[in-house]
């Protein structure tokens, strides 16, 4: 005959429910699992548990970046599609692949803001990387590139404007930005000494990067809000909305999130 627990003797409440009514279905072991999933874990707590990594309007100001992020893209896109762009031989290709590029970097800096958590560090890493080299810089490369292509071959002279002059100290800035990014944290940052200076490094990457984003973005105003071809084929509500409103929201949303405790040098 088997012998009961001692009534003093730690019983789990499902077992004990089921001595006590054993006519009534003992709960599943998926059942008792997903009850422990879902109940707090004592152990997390105290000061060891995990914070949430994103602070109260870090999810409203996400919101608010792409969509003036897509607001951006999508009437650069429109207005050079809808404007004969067969006629405008390689030009046609500046601005939509300039404005994917800043749509690139801003998603490459979103991703990599609220990451606090080891796991997630290194995913967001993952993310910004993609996000930056693979894919915002060369475009953005490209797309500067096709511009000294198409002043050479009409013989007209370089960075005669504003929007030109700081686009190639953009597209120079961006290059030592990469330099610096991916020399902290590939093989372990060895380019600059591995360790502490290299992460002394990721530091001034990071800094550097929240000041020539907002320069990228100017520099695109400046091409949407004055640029003759931009001017000549929208009205004013869609400049002041695209290339003015737009970067505004988006340098004030990617602003508002980011952590002060990690821009600490000294």
């Amino acid at each position: 005959m088997p012998t009961l627990p001692h009534p003093s003797s730690p019983i789990p409440m499902a077992t004990r429910s089921y001595l006590d009514d054993p006519g009534r279905d003992q709960p599943s072991a998926s059942a008792e699992e997903e009850q422990r999933l879902i109940e707090p874990d004592p152990q997390q707590s105290g000061s060891d548990a995990i914070k949430p990594e994103e602070r109260k309007g870090d999810a409203y100001a996400k919101v608010l970046v792409l969509a003036s992020v897509s607001v951006f893209v999508l009437v650069t896109w429109i207005v050079v599609l809808s404007n004969n762009p067969t006629a405008l031989g390689w030009f046609a290709f500046h601005p939509p692949i300039q404005t994917l590029a800043i749509a690139s970097f801003t998603c490459g800096i979103l991703t990599l803001q609220p990451t606090s958590q080891p796991h997630t560090k290194a995913a967001g890493l993952r993310r910004h990387q993609i996000a930056m080299i693979g894919v915002g810089y060369p475009l953005i490369l490209v797309g500067t590139l096709i511009m000294v292509y198409v002043k050479y071959s009409h013989s007209s002279a370089h960075f005669t404007s504003w929007h030109g002059t700081f686009g190639i100290i953009s597209l120079v800035w961006l290059s030592i930005q990469v330099l610096l990014g991916a020399g902290s944290v590939w093989c372990g940052g060895a380019l600059f000494g591995g360790g502490i200076k290299a992460k002394l490094v990721w530091k001034y990457h990071r800094l550097s990067g929240y000041i020539v984003f907002p320069l990228v973005l100017f520099t695109a105003h400046l091409a949407g809000a004055w640029s003759t071809f931009i001017v000549s084929n929208t009205n004013f509500v869609v400049r002041l909305l695209a290339y003015v409103v737009a970067p505004i929201v988006i340098l004030v949303g990617v602003y508002s999130r980011i952590r002060p405790s990690k821009m600490k040098f000294f």
